[in-house]
């Protein structure tokens, strides 16, 4: 590690949890040698690997979880002895949180049954889980550590809205991190300050160019987790710190979605209700080829000819023989319309071409390789040269080969550990949090006014009369304009007043837009993100109180802050996005 960065951190620790969408892990360092980061090994049958599924086996009277490869081999001995309807068994469930208008306090998450729960519950758990994990850990080299002693540093995709990482915050907390011990990071920033602070030995190699490009210099970071694809361009700036030039940007196009196919795919040959009492018959056999089928994911070549073999455990023959009324399996594919052409059995294996079967990734890749050629559109991203991926899908080499292939004029990098660039990376963010000096604006953030009204302005439907003066209702009072430079740190402040005398509180609607300037809160693409709230005092200060309202911007989560003018006094602020 660069020895003139020192870390910033008053902790002895900073340990980061990365919570995927298929895979989590955690890592941690120490403040006098943060640069050395240290992870864990977790162990799946004969696999060992730095990340653990991101799979939850809940007792239905919640008092008893486990977590990643044990929840997953608990659960398919629970469902061998048909032992297993006391339980939840919860995996891939992030997604939920991928479109922010839906994600509410109280959203329900379903598990492998169809059976629901509030999802704010399984995150604690997952969380927990994580969190008590990695203390473990921590005490058994470091002996005296106590939990005050630990900065935790808890990753989300930067494409999220305000709204998911409020309820990644609550989680956390409920987990038991306390508020001040936490830190949000997001993914791809963390990545990109990895690459930035990784040194490598070997010179040759192409990940130790990002750590010695010169101010200036622009790169995309485009990072390819389990659930989404989240897209970001930095420059290096004179200090070494990092500007975001361009807004996060993505989509669904995570690895999950290529299983998504493939569980498509198997769901249609065999038949709906095959495969849903195959997974209640047989779960071990069941993650078994979910098992097998990443394996092929991550070794699955872009040009090779032949074909990808499968085995198929006997269980899922004889349920998928006995539905069909057949006696031999290849009946099944044979008398399938759409894929008997697609696929072949031979000796309890399922075999595809490899050119079919590299078709389940088709969609996902198509999808990631369009974004970043709009993105190229952008002017102020023409002349990036370089594409740093990172993200454990990245490390697919058909992903790796579709960009090299599309965007051929540029220098692609896959650092070393590419699927943990995450963890590692938020671990150095916690110990250099002023690494990224400029962030961009992603929305357009304003409050909802109401204004004296002007007839050469304003339309006449929004003309309102309060206490006696005509004003406009839902006008959008613009902060923040969307793509805006902003540092962290960065305050706005407005001052209110309240409209109506005895007002116990005074409430002011905040509105995030798609578009640059947006008139009304009620314009196309604009939506509320929730309602400021500052309670006022009793008696008759109510008709006099006069507060300056402060949304603080350019950090990973919006904060807030509210003061009386005449008093000088700060208030209370409650800001709850995730109402129901």
């Amino acid at each position: 590690m660069d020895s003139k960065v020192s870390s910033k951190c008053s902790k002895l620790i900073v340990a980061a949890i990365d919570f995927g969408t298929t895979y989590s892990g955690y890592a941690f360092s120490l403040k006098h040698d943060w640069g050395k980061v240290l992870t864990n090994a977790w162990q799946g049958g004969s696999l060992l690997s730095h990340k653990a599924p991101t799979c939850l086996l809940l007792k239905k009277d919640f008092s008893i979880s486990s977590f990643g490869y044990d929840a997953e081999d608990k659960y398919s001995d629970l469902t061998s002895e048909n032992k297993h309807k006391d339980y939840y068994f919860f995996q891939r469930f992030k997604m939920i949180l991928h479109e922010d208008v839906s994600v509410k306090r109280h959203i329900q998450c379903q598990d492998i049954n169809g059976e629901t729960i509030e999802a704010g519950i399984v995150f604690m758990h997952c969380i927990k889980y994580l969190k008590n994990h990695l203390y473990e850990e921590i005490k058994k080299s470091f002996l005296n550590t106590k939990d005050d002693d630990i900065q935790y540093v808890l990753t989300v995709p930067a494409i999220w809205g305000d709204k998911a990482k409020m309820f990644m915050r609550e989680a956390a907390i409920k987990a038991g991190i306390k508020q001040e011990h936490l830190v949000i990071a997001l993914e791809p920033e963390a990545a990109s300050i990895y690459c930035q602070y990784l040194h490598i030995a070997k010179e040759d190699s192409a990940s130790s160019a990002l750590g010695v490009v010169k101010p200036g210099t622009k790169y995309m970071v485009v990072d390819l987790g389990g659930g989404t694809a989240d897209i970001t361009v930095h420059q290096k700036c004179e200090d070494n710190t990092l500007e975001e030039i361009l807004p996060a940007s993505g989509g669904p196009w995570g690895g999950k979605s290529v299983d998504d196919l493939f569980i498509k795919f198997m769901t249609e040959l065999m038949g709906e209700k095959v495969m849903k009492d195959f997974k209640k018959e047989s779960m071990e056999d069941y993650l078994e080829i979910m098992r097998t089928f990443e394996t092929k994911k991550r070794t699955i070549k872009p040009n090779k000819d032949g074909n990808t073999n499968m085995t198929i455990p006997q269980a899922l023959f004889k349920l998928c023989t006995k539905s069909n009324g057949v006696k031999d399996f290849k009946d099944v594919i044979d008398k399938h319309e759409k894929y008997r052409n697609d696929v072949k059995y031979a000796a309890g294996k399922l075999k595809w071409e490899n050119k079919y079967f590299r078709g389940f990734f088709k969609k996902t890749i198509d999808s990631i390789v369009k974004h970043i050629d709009e993105l190229f559109e952008e002017d102020v991203v023409r002349d990036v040269d370089i594409i740093v991926m990172v993200g454990g899908f990245s490390e697919c080499m058909l992903v790796q080969d579709a960009i090299k292939k599309n965007f051929d004029q540029k220098i692609v990098i896959v650092p070393e550990d590419a699927g943990l660039a995450v963890v590692k990376g938020a671990v150095y963010f916690g110990h250099v949090p002023d690494a990224i000096s400029r962030r961009s604006a992603r929305y357009t953030y304003g409050i909802q006014t109401w204004p004296e009204f002007k007839a050469d302005r304003h339309p006449k439907e929004k003309k309102v009369e309060i206490q006696g003066s005509m004003r406009c209702r839902d006008v959008f009072f613009k902060v923040i304009t969307k793509g805006e430079k902003i540092m962290p740190g960065h305050l706005k402040s407005q001052v209110f007043q309240a409209l109506n005398s005895g007002e116990q509180c005074l409430e002011c609607g905040v509105f995030i837009s798609d578009s640059t300037n947006p008139n009304f809160v009620d314009d196309p693409g604009c939506r509320m993100l929730g309602i400021l709230q500052v309670p006022l005092s009793g008696g008759g200060e109510q008709t006099t109180s006069v507060i300056e309202e402060s949304l603080i911007f350019g950090e990973t989560e919006l904060r807030f802050q509210a003061r009386d003018v005449y008093t000088n006094v700060n208030r209370e602020v409650i800001f709850d996005l995730l109402k129901d």
